[in-house]
């Protein structure tokens, strides 16, 4: 893991463990919404987070909770908008641009215009080099992913998620959209859902509550079967990762290594090459 300070603590508000429970319902709906597509239970389950929220503000125990958790279930509804199955499409691929980019854009401009703050914020540059234990990280997330995506993606046949691709503007596209998805996770997921969440809990809970939206996104994006084996721990040591470098370029890196992986292995699954996969089934 790359070592680091923590991140500085994010604007002082009151807050009181009770707000678990809307958080909790705000980001749990995720599981409803991406994991198991039912929208209406989804939208009650962001509805009654909210109205928890809006209690726990009234009641003076917490501040600002509604605030921020309204733009955490903002994202997730406009995400929801839209089928998330891969498609390479040019339809489709306007169409992710246009839903996950509003996404972001949407809990940022209302955060910085509306409410004046700058809690959501994308450090692409931190003034450090990165250290050896941190180079050395890229090289065993690499490593990693070779050694056990292959297995994964096709002894698991969820490779089929993905659409066949074998024609030189099909395998580009795959791998525009791949690094263009991978990218907008860490927008979306670290930079927005978790910093929004460390405003009002300690840095364990909101890792555990923004995985909890990561990983059922990445469900419906097409990591089934057991996929939530190697997801879950991504998403927790993404945003751990984050909280240590208080780097977007750094763990955006590391998701991008990761990704040049599962793109290659899908190339792979659907057409034997490139064959450069050492535990391929």
């Amino acid at each position: 893991m790359p070592p680091g300070r923590p991140l500085a603590p994010p604007p002082a508000v009151r807050t009181h463990p009770v707000a678990l429970v809307p958080a909790v319902l705000v980001c749990g709906a995720a599981v409803l919404l991406f994991g198991f597509m039912l929208p209406l239970a989804g939208y009650a389950m962001l509805v009654g987070g909210l109205a928890a929220a809006w209690w726990c503000d009234r009641s003076g125990r917490t501040e600002r909770l509604l605030a921020d958790l309204a733009l955490v279930a903002v994202g997730q509804a406009i995400i929801s908008t839209m089928p998330l199955a891969a498609d390479i499409s040019y339809p489709a691929m306007a169409r992710f641009a246009i839903v996950l980019g509003s996404a972001v854009a949407v809990p940022y401009l209302v955060s910085r215009f509306v409410y004046r703050d700058r809690v959501i914020r994308f450090p692409w540059r931190t003034g450090k080099r990165w250290n050896r234990t941190q180079w050395l990280y890229l090289v065993f997330v690499t490593l990693a992913g070779w050694l056990i995506l292959p297995f994964y993606f096709i002894s698991s046949g969820v490779y089929l998620n993905w659409p066949t691709v074998t024609e030189p503007s099909e395998i580009l596209r795959l791998f525009a959209g791949v690094n263009a998805v991978g990218t907008w996770d860490e927008l979306f997921f670290v930079c927005t859902v978790f910093a929004l969440l460390r405003r009002h809990f300690p840095v364990w809970q909101a890792n555990l509550l923004q995985a909890v939206v990561f990983v059922s996104f990445l469900w419906e994006l097409g990591y089934q079967s057991w996929g939530p084996l190697l997801t879950i721990p991504f998403a927790l040591v993404q945003g751990w990762t984050f909280t240590l470098t208080k780097s977007l370029t750094y763990v955006l890196v590391v998701h991008l290594l990761f990704d040049a992986v599962v793109f290659s292995v899908i190339v792979y699954a659907h057409n034997g090459w490139p064959a450069i996969f050492l535990l391929s089934p």
